[in-house]
């Protein structure tokens, strides 16, 4: 059994080494276009934060320690083109220059996603970066190395939380958003303007609803972002107003993209051609909330893909359970933390639902210590079936989202997680833990009360 893997990060070396376990004797290629495999892309603001040592700190396994399992890892190596009626990939040596046609019996396309770069990005101007890969978070170190004030572009997971890294390294900090608030594809409007008093709290100046017009230099570096609201005078600009699913491959393959615009896989992670796998962020899931595909590009999900891709590539039978959208960052002193669906999400579902919102502590209030904590919680009218949560709080503390991302994916209801034996010690929780009290409150809601 011949293996292919195009992509050699979370998803692609989840899949070779899966298909390596279940299978001694297949041959396993994988071909990664950049310079490192097998590495931790979550883990790169904590890097130039200077909370992790360095960027070598990231990667799990060398290509030399894959070798030695049986992976064959080939660095700096692109595949241009798939012929999927020959069952080969073309490849092209990026330092040679010298392109290769390699057989396949199986091909996982684990292309990842490219950052969104707008028109005004496209610039040779020093000091403007995207942050998706290792080399990306290399780049922007340099560049912190020689700035005063940074320009984040963008008010996402990664804008926030390098918010937080540049005010950390001593920069002044400016954080411009499009929409009327940060965090706008995350939250709900309440809570999205708790994060943003959080950020502006720590010395932050955000711009919210500011479109950036373009880009001033001066001897060939950045020195300030245009707007329709003026100029922001910056050495340094984050660019980090989204990312789309890498589908050139696959749709040169063949492959259909799903309705998300990423590719179309089943629970097995087969695409429609035969033989042809895809995984990772690249990739859709369907959401078991909704029941509909959603391209939501998260580690966990992506390292999940590529497991149950390897297992099935090399003989095995595994399938994909699907996600409920469970996503946390951090920002500052603010932990943030969402599964299934905010309330804006469940309408435009079509569901009608209802949601509650408590404050509390994260542990007895007489203990040393106790934090705020605030819960949403959103639930369905008439089932009483649970849809989502959104937690802020101390870091620690909003990881109670966990308990809510296991009842959505069994289905559960309100009464189910107001049911649940949860553990109480006074430097842990309340008697009365606040997920239990929003559970109390949103059955009493559903109820009329």
């Amino acid at each position: 059994m011949r293996i292919v893997v195009v992509g050699g990060v979370a998803a692609g070396m989840s899949a070779a080494s899966r298909a390596r376990r279940q299978s001694g004797d297949a041959r396993i290629t994988v071909f990664e276009r950049g310079d490192w495999v097998s590495y931790g892309a979550c883990g790169l603001p904590y890097v130039i934060g200077g909370e992790v040592e360095s960027f070598e700190r990231l990667v799990a396994r060398t290509p030399a320690q894959l070798g030695e399992r049986g992976i064959d890892v080939r660095l700096r190596h692109e595949v241009t083109g798939v012929d999927a009626g020959a069952g080969t990939v073309t490849v092209r040596d990026r330092d040679g220059g010298e392109t290769i046609t390699e057989p396949y019996d199986r091909l996982l396309i684990a292309t990842g996603v490219n950052a969104v770069r707008p028109d005004w990005a496209n610039t040779d101007l020093r000091g403007v970066h995207v942050l998706r890969d290792l080399p990306d978070g290399q780049a922007i170190e340099e560049s912190v190395k020689e700035a005063k004030r940074a320009c984040i572009v963008g008010g996402g997971y990664i804008g926030l939380e390098l918010a937080e890294t540049l005010t950390t390294r001593g920069l002044s900090v400016t954080l411009l958003e499009r929409g009327p608030e940060v965090a706008g594809r995350m939250l709900d409007v309440p809570l999205q303007r708790r994060v943003r008093a959080e950020v502006e709290r720590c010395g932050v100046e955000v711009r919210c609803g500011t479109t950036v017009l373009g880009l001033t230099g001066e001897g060939g570096r950045v020195t300030g972002v245009e707007t329709d609201g003026g100029r922001v005078p910056a050495d340094l600009v984050i660019v980090a107003v989204g990312v789309k699913p890498s589908t050139d491959l696959a749709r040169a393959a063949g492959v259909r993209l799903g309705e998300t615009g990423a590719v179309a896989a089943n629970d097995r992670q087969e695409t429609g051609v035969e033989g042809i796998y895809a995984a990772g962020d690249n990739t859709e899931s369907l959401h078991r909330v909704t029941g509909r595909p959603v391209h939501i590009p998260l580690g966990l999900t992506a390292n999940r893909m590529g497991r149950v891709a390897g297992v099935n590539m090399a003989g095995g039978d595994a399938q994909f359970p699907g996600i409920v959208g469970t996503g946390i960052f951090k920002t500052f002193d603010l932990g943030v933390a969402r599964t299934g669906l905010t309330h804006a999400e469940a309408e435009h579902a079509g569901l009608d639902a209802i949601s509650v919102d408590v404050d509390s502590t994260d542990h007895a209030g007489y203990y040393r210590d106790a934090a705020p904590i605030h819960v949403r919680l959103t639930a369905e009218r008439g089932t009483n079936r649970l849809l989502g949560a959104q937690l802020l709080g101390r870091t620690t503390s909003v990881k109670r989202v966990d308990v809510v991302a296991a009842l959505l994916h069994g289905g559960g209801t309100v009464q189910d997680l107001f049911e649940l034996d949860l553990a109480y010690a006074p430097p842990f929780s309340s008697v009365w833990d606040v997920l239990l009290v929003a559970a109390d409150r949103a059955g009493r809601r559903l109820c009329g009360e």
